[in-house]
């Protein structure tokens, strides 16, 4: 009778987590299919999620029409700026929190990460009238220079370093390292579950920035792709095909960054100690 309830207990679950799974990947399927339909096939009644002809027409447009690969590469390449110099910081400070003692360490620590505390909205005029001063206007440096240290990813790295048994640093004393090395060939190696969470964060957050491109940017060819999808709705009268199109390049990134670090991003959450 127990085992009967358990395997009952069981099969309920399951069957759960899969209408859940599907209603939460339905918005998604239908982006993508939609994307490859024809605006006839679109605008039937009833919709339709599948029908009999598909064609790239929509992601051939995207293409001939618009540097939309040109916004890729933009996206890319402040996404891996951020991602590279925040990593580094991040574990720098996590690093410098978690074995260096000296005077108000926690007091500077609290006040580090009150920062996240902060709308970002509340320091949004002042660092507009910054970078406009500073000459960095409608360039890419407004986008990096934000990201480049972040008091959630400091936090995230030191509640990891915490974990490490400080008998390996003695060790590695002994042996004649210095704090640089040791954080090098110690605690870089051991944090990889940590670091490819920490950049799963940072890559979600930086690719999917739309306020900060759509304020601080003006050329057409130094736009991201987010504000170029909504050039598609804006400029295009909406055309879902294209939009459509457009929101799956966009992405898909995100969702396969996350897929293949998956069992690494749910390892690192939980060594990290951080509460879904």
């Amino acid at each position: 009778m127990i085992q009967k309830k358990k395997w009952y207990q069981q099969v309920s679950t399951q069957v759960l987590l899969i209408i859940i799974s599907i209603i939460m990947f339905l918005p998604f399927i239908w982006m993508i299919i939609t994307s490859f339909k024809d605006e006839a096939d679109i605008f039937t009644m009833p919709p339709r999620l599948f029908v009999i002809r598909y064609s790239f027409d929509s992601y051939r447009w995207l293409f001939q029409r618009m540097p939309f690969f040109q916004y890729m590469l933009n996206t890319a390449k402040v996404t891996v700026i951020v991602a590279v110099l925040q990593l580094l910081t991040s574990s720098l400070g996590g690093y410098a929190f978690t074995r260096f003692e000296f005077k108000l360490k926690e007091p500077l620590f609290l006040l580090y990460i009150s920062a996240m505390m902060i709308p970002a909205f509340v320091t949004l005029v002042p660092s507009f009238i910054l970078f406009r001063n500073l000459g960095l206007y409608d360039t890419h440096w407004p986008l990096i220079l934000p990201g480049i240290s972040s008091a959630f990813g400091t936090f995230m790295m030191r509640q990891f370093f915490t974990g490490i048994p400080k008998e390996l640093d003695e060790a590695a004393l002994i042996d004649g390292c210095n704090p640089l090395t040791i954080l090098l060939k110690i605690y870089l190696p051991l944090s990889k579950p940590a670091l490819t969470t920490l950049a799963i964060f940072i890559f979600n957050g930086v690719w999917n920035d739309y306020l900060a491109p759509l304020i601080y940017i003006v050329t057409p060819s130094k736009m991201t792709l987010t504000v170029a999808v909504s050039m598609l709705q804006m400029s295009y009268a909406t055309s879902w095909g294209l939009l459509m199109a457009g929101l799956t390049i966009s992405v898909l990134p995100v969702l396969v960054a996350f897929l293949c670090a998956q069992d690494v991003f749910v390892k690192g959450i939980a060594l990290t100690g951080i509460k879904a």
